[in-house]
């Protein structure tokens, strides 16, 4: 019992008076206090860190490091700026800015591009919603291509103003003055 005791005290000794790697084997930045790094030690830092790493595959790269999909141009409709348009945005994010008709509340705004965004959602349509004025809103595709399909949606929509997509604006349906006030009231 007293070997195996004095056996775990030796070993314990030996570990804790083991040859400690020397400060004079590190570079300069590497003696530094962690306080005083500079942005460039970090970076160095950083760079060590990563240099066994593996690179991410393609999928989980950030969409600006991402090859861009390729575009058969002999399958297109060239005469159809909005097929080449819908083509090349394919994978991409892009933004389409929507105004919702007759001035309405921002509550109104709210709960109308919920509608729609829902309804999109239903068809498959994936969308993200943000509202930047009392009758305006962002929609944002991760996939571009889908932005076309949206757009035709709702420029069919009775409360829609007009739609924003790459600089050209759609405007929608005139709206129904007779249902006007029933709209206001919902």
């Amino acid at each position: 019992m007293t070997k195996v005791l004095f056996l775990i005290v030796f070993v314990c000794f030996t570990i804790s008076f083991a040859k400690k790697p020397k400060n004079e084997e590190k570079p300069d930045w590497a003696k530094k206090d962690i306080r005083d790094f500079s942005d460039a030690d970090m970076e160095r830092l950083f760079d060590q860190w990563e240099e066994d790493e593996e690179p991410l595959p393609e999928d989980e790269l950030p969409e600006h490091l991402r090859k861009p999909p390729s575009v058969d141009f002999s399958k297109l409709d060239l005469s159809d700026p909005g097929n080449v348009l819908q083509a090349t945005k394919k994978g991409q994010t892009l933004m389409m800015f929507v105004s919702v008709a007759n001035k309405p509340s921002r509550a109104r705004t709210e709960e109308i591009t919920k509608i729609w965004q829902t309804s999109l959602w239903s068809n498959h349509i994936q969308v993200e919603r943000y509202l930047v004025d009392d009758d305006r809103a962002i929609f944002m595709f991760k996939d571009g291509a889908q932005a076309w399909t949206a757009k035709e949606f709702l420029v069919e929509q009775e409360e829609l103003k007009d739609v924003q997509l790459e600089s050209q604006t759609y405007p929608g349906k005139k709206p129904n003055e007779k249902n006007k006030s029933l709209r206001d009231e919902l």
